[in-house]
């Protein structure tokens, strides 16, 4: 009787416990992401400015102006990633150029946790500008402009082709942030 009592205790006990609706979810996985070698070429592009971009990225039109020669797009495609680039020339005009980067950057504010300004000068080249590190789930992660101040201003944005998520771009991120630290390091204005 007793060995019937404890058989029976113990089958309920291991039934109830396994009947339990709780579980321990895994947590998200991401695709590993094999980032390309880095190799960098000269922009062949007729315009006021010079730089080098990765080997491994397609020069395209601006689908917005497609009658600017010098808005473009820096395509990432194996990264799944855009920067795209706008050139202007400065008349009077360049503090409203300024003070519109500024505002396209802060639009991002909504979802942003942090946005960190690093100041470029390159006095020796006429380079002078600010690049923007937006952190968080914002749409775009990295914006700078470049300008000399008098004839010339050039605006860079990246961003990623889905939805944004900090956790999983992150390490792409980071490597394409050091292209355009390249870009930025090697960037020219032509005489």
């Amino acid at each position: 009787m007793k060995h019937k009592l404890l058989l029976t205790l113990a089958t309920i006990f291991t039934l109830y416990s396994c009947g339990d609706d709780s579980f321990t979810p895994k947590p998200t996985g991401y695709f590993r992401i094999d980032l390309p070698k880095k190799e960098y070429q000269p922009l062949q592009k007729d315009c006021p400015f010079s730089f080098e971009v990765p080997s491994y990225t397609t020069i395209k039109k601006n689908a917005n102006n497609p009658l600017e020669t010098c808005w473009f797009d820096i395509q990432f495609e194996q990264l799944n990633a855009n920067i795209y680039i706008s050139y202007k020339t400065v008349d009077t005009n360049v503090n409203q150029y300024l003070e519109d980067s500024r505002t396209l950057v802060y639009k991002h504010t909504v979802k942003a946790n942090d946005i960190d300004q690093q100041i470029i000068r390159m006095p020796e080249k006429k380079v002078y500008g600010v690049v923007y590190s937006i952190e968080g789930n914002a749409a775009s992660s990295y914006q700078f402009h470049l300008t000399d101040s008098t004839n010339h201003f050039i605006r860079g944005s990246l961003y990623f082709n889905n939805a944004p998520n900090q956790d999983s771009i992150q390490p792409v991120l980071n490597f394409i942030k050091t292209d355009i630290e390249h870009l930025i390091n090697t960037f020219e204005w032509k005489n």
